[in-house]
């Protein structure tokens, strides 16, 4: 696996390196000890799964509060998906800054997201599906979030979004700590 820095601090594109002959591809997706090599956790408390129909559907930006943080690994496993880690880390030197990219099948990369940042994802695709880990159980009283279009991080979305929740629709404005 390939570890590529982004410009969110701690936050990495995971990068399967195929091996390939006459009957397809065998590739590693999660290492514990790659993981580890590179200073990311590897717990996997959950799995997710997360499916919509509609092209523009927006979920997110949303993340756990301590003592429920978690880590987050991304990856779409259907259609299309463009990916946004945002720094809510006061202190971090990356703070408020936001890196996305696109997630397909076909690309096969994961987005590592770690504590303290916010995730979220727009489908550019009909039937999209969505595959994540988390290291920490889901905890409703934990979840946080912030506005998809917060001028606070001005996020360069590729589409304006079409289907949402009142949820993600209404988070406050962020507040710098």
């Amino acid at each position: 696996m390939k570890f590529i820095k982004t410009s969110v601090a701690d936050a990495w594109v995971l990068e399967p390196e195929p091996i390939s002959d006459e009957r397809g591809f065998f590739a590693r997706l999660w290492c514990a000890e790659a993981l580890a090599e590179n200073g990311l956790s590897a717990v996997i408390a959950q799995t997710n799964l997360g499916f919509s129909e509609a092209v523009g559907t927006l979920r997110g930006l949303h993340l756990q509060s301590a003592p429920h943080a978690e880590v987050k690994l991304v990856r779409c496993t259907q259609g299309l998906a463009f990916d946004v880690v945002v720094d809510l880390r006061a202190g971090s030197p990356t703070y408020c800054q936001w890196y996305g990219l696109e997630l397909s099948p076909e690309n096969r990369r994961a987005l590592y997201v770690p504590e303290g940042c916010a995730t979220g994802y727009l489908t550019l695709a009909a039937d999209t599906e969505v595959y994540y880990h988390t290291s920490a159980p889901y905890a409703p009283d934990a979840v946080r979030g912030v506005r998809w279009n917060d001028p606070a991080f001005g996020i360069n979305w590729p589409a304006e979004p079409q289907l949402l929740s009142t949820q993600d629709r209404d988070w406050p404005a962020f507040q710098r700590a």
